[in-house]
């Protein structure tokens, strides 16, 4: 054990991620990533696309990303790894489908956090003692002042330093940051529904779906799974559980129905809390525009103005809290990609305290880009969340391909009627793709190859002893998903910030969809790696996870 425990931390390319987060912390983690600036706004944002239909968005929202949960619990207790959504594609798949799918998941991940803090930031600076003393954002555009890019970065250099004393301060500071943000949302439900709530609101203003089925979708990526996202976080510490096998499906499982829940009921809480006379020219502007956020407005009319100071506080401890995890977990993954020499083998390092230091500096790095003046916040969250349909569609192929490839692995969960979900949850997944516009499906599409042009510089200045065989068979379907999403968006219903074609007609859309990506799906399914080199992969991994368990920083499991 001695001998083991010399070489855990000898130096720093040696290390491993060591195992101190358990059950609690883990859901925490995930919870915490979903309850951020998305309930503040995400209940306005669906109510102005879709009415009072938002409700089914929600509902809808829910049901896809529950199985998408539900895959990646079988897949985060089979393979308990640091970064496991860059992880699991490549045992499946090989080299290039795994840094496709780690760098998608790295781009949603990394520019949560800048969006959370500047979520933060633009609440506060509606304060009046802020916005005259501090004077945080540009009037004309929202961008961050000078003052304001030196408070954002003051909080990414907290949150920065947390992840760096290690993921068991991280993972206890942001506990108490949940249990903040989960009371809130739920006072805010249970004061204003028997204090203020109109039944009539849900016909208002055109009826219950004055948008038609088409607003009920296009809620989806407007803030709703945005809002509903971040479940898999916990996956992406699986390196650092201190009990995988037992605790990440759990975990998984419980925030993703604990943060549905919270998310229904505000909708339904802000939707019957609106003043009827501003439902009378329809659902555009139910709250007067420049509010401090809807729900703290919503609490001044029905009398509760304790509560909307509680809002207010609120407004900057869910965003930074979902800040702080991210930060974590888009370093996991940059981890993951340098430890499988997808990127430079430097970001695959810990230090002797166990930590992926150069990974976490990497998205601090990229966090104080992101602050620079680019879109609204609508705008970035379109973006990430297409990034992160993306990333979640990769985990339905690969779990059906590792049932098939791995057959020995012992799976402390198992997905239920896995051969009937993992179809539906890529659907679910391409569908949430589709409805975020293809003016938003082209840009996750060039930053995909910009990944590419950066994974094989990367590649090519390896020495070759270190690099891993590409497995282009493997990744054929990759490129034609994805430019085949592009091209139906671009001929489809929705957009963001253009007019759509409209070229396909409505629900032969959705249709199209659906049979384009079943197509890829059993395509993806039958074009993966064979299964002894699937168990070699896999066997590497478990070699370093033997390894955490021999020098004790995780139990026997």
């Amino acid at each position: 054990m001695a001998s083991s425990r010399t070489v855990v931390a000898s130096n720093e390319g040696s290390g491993q991620l060591k195992r101190a987060v358990g059950f609690y912390g883990l859901t925490f983690i995930s919870l915490g990533s979903i309850i951020g600036s998305g309930w503040l706004l995400g209940a306005l944002k669906a109510a102005q696309v879709a009415g009072p239909a938002s409700i089914i968005s929600w509902l809808l929202a829910a049901a896809m990303l529950a199985v998408l949960a539900l895959i990646h619990a079988e897949l985060g207790a089979a393979y308990p790894v640091a970064g496991g959504t860059a992880r699991f594609p490549l045992f499946a798949y090989g080299t290039v489908t795994g840094f496709v799918a780690g760098w998608s998941a790295w781009l949603q991940a990394v520019a949560i956090a800048p969006i959370e803090v500047e979520a933060s930031l633009e609440y506060l600076n509606n304060i009046a003692w802020v916005k005259d003393n501090l004077n945080l954002l540009h009037p004309d555009d929202g961008t961050l002042t000078a003052s304001g890019f030196g408070w954002a970065s003051l909080l990414m250099v907290v949150f920065t330093l947390i992840n760096i004393v290690g993921v068991k301060l991280m993972s206890e500071t942001n506990s108490y940051a949940v249990l903040w943000k989960t009371a809130v949302p739920l006072v805010t439900v249970f004061v204003l529904i028997p204090t203020s709530f109109h039944a009539a609101n849900f016909t208002a203003g055109g009826g219950f779906a004055p948008y038609g089925a088409h607003g009920i979708f296009a809620a989806l990526p407007v803030g709703v799974v945005f809002a509903l996202q971040g479940f898999e976080q916990a996956i992406q510490l699986g390196g650092e559980a201190r009990n995988p096998k037992r605790d990440l499906s759990r975990a998984v499982l419980t925030a993703m129905a604990v943060g549905a829940l919270v998310y229904i009921l505000l909708e339904i809480a802000f939707i019957g809390s609106i003043d009827p006379h501003n439902l009378i020219q329809g659902w555009a502007n139910p709250i007067e525009k420049g509010d401090f956020g809807p729900y703290a407005t919503l609490a001044f009319a029905a009398g509760a103005g304790w509560l909307a100071y509680v809002l207010y506080a609120d407004a900057f401890v869910s965003p930074a809290g979902t800040g702080l995890v991210y930060v974590a977990t888009s370093a996991r993954l940059t981890y993951a990609l340098g430890r499988d020499r997808l990127l430079p083998g430097i970001l695959g390092r810990v230090n002797v305290r166990g930590i992926p230091l150069w990974s976490i500096i990497l998205a601090f790095v990229v966090g104080e880009f992101s602050f620079l003046p680019f879109p609204s916040w609508q705008e970035l969250v379109n973006v990430v969340t297409s990034a992160t349909a993306v990333m979640y569609a990769f985990a339905p192929v690969s779990l059906a391909a590792l049932r098939k490839r791995d057959l020995g692995r012992p799976r402390p969960y198992r997905t239920p009627y896995a051969k009937v979900l993992a179809p539906i949850g890529f659907v679910s997944a391409n569908l949430i793709i589709y409805w975020g516009g293809y003016d938003t499906t082209w840009k996750i599409l060039a930053a995909v190859i910009v990944g590419l042009l950066i994974f094989a510089i990367s590649y090519a200045t390896a020495p070759a002893e270190k690099r891993r065989p590409l497995e282009l068979k493997a990744a054929v379907w990759v490129i034609p998903w994805l430019v085949g999403s592009a091209i139906i968006g671009f001929l489809g219903r929705y957009a963001q910030n253009v007019a759509p074609r409209n070229i396909l007609p409505e629900w032969w859309d959705l249709v199209t969809v659906v049979v384009f990506a079943l197509v890829i799906f059993y395509w993806a399914v039958n074009s993966a790696l064979a299964p002894e080199k699937v168990q070699a992969t896999v066997a590497a991994e478990e070699a370093e996870l033997l390894t955490a368990e021999i020098d004790g920083t995780a139990p026997a499991v």
